[in-house]
């Protein structure tokens, strides 16, 4: 199971999403990660730093919650008990 969840985690990491919208161009990984912001074709790392670091916390947050509903993701697909 953790081999599997691994596989996936590297598929996504694999995994890009453009988005262009009212000047502002957005690359982001399957896995969450900003890697280009650019706004009216200037490049703005220090936003797309604090993005990033912003959904990290909110991914932390979020296995946290799943960890307290009894085993985290094994606890979802019917593992861990």
């Amino acid at each position: 199971m953790r081999d599997q969840a691994m596989q996936i985690q590297r598929e996504l990491q694999s995994e890009e999403v453009s988005v262009s919208k009212n000047g502002v161009d957005i690359l982001i990984t399957g896995d969450q990660k900003i890697k280009e912001l650019n706004t009216n074709g200037m490049s703005d790392n220090d936003i797309k730093e604090a993005i990033n670091e912003a959904i990290k916390k909110s991914q932390e947050v979020a296995a946290k919650k799943l960890s307290q509903m009894g085993g985290g993701l094994a606890g979802l697909l019917g593992g861990g008990q």
